[in-house]
């Protein structure tokens, strides 16, 4: 019994193996197609700029201490 048992587990695993070697996973392709393809005016851009929000920071990168 334990023998057949073994036989089935090798051949079930000898089976796993030539379904890998002789059936390889499909590669995945992206469909270029589906993308629309969009253009940009950067200068309009630049020149559509007014009243942007500007954050005030406090920076201290460079601050060193007095060495007391």
């Amino acid at each position: 019994m334990r023998n057949q048992i073994v036989a089935i587990f090798g051949v079930i695993l000898v089976a796993f193996a030539l379904k890998l070697i002789f059936f390889p996973p499909p590669i995945a392709l992206a469909e270029v197609g589906s993308v629309k393809r969009t253009s940009m005016d950067i200068s309009a851009m630049h020149q559509n700029v007014k009243n942007l929000p500007v954050e005030k920071i406090h920076d201290m990168t460079f601050v060193f201490s007095d060495g007391d």
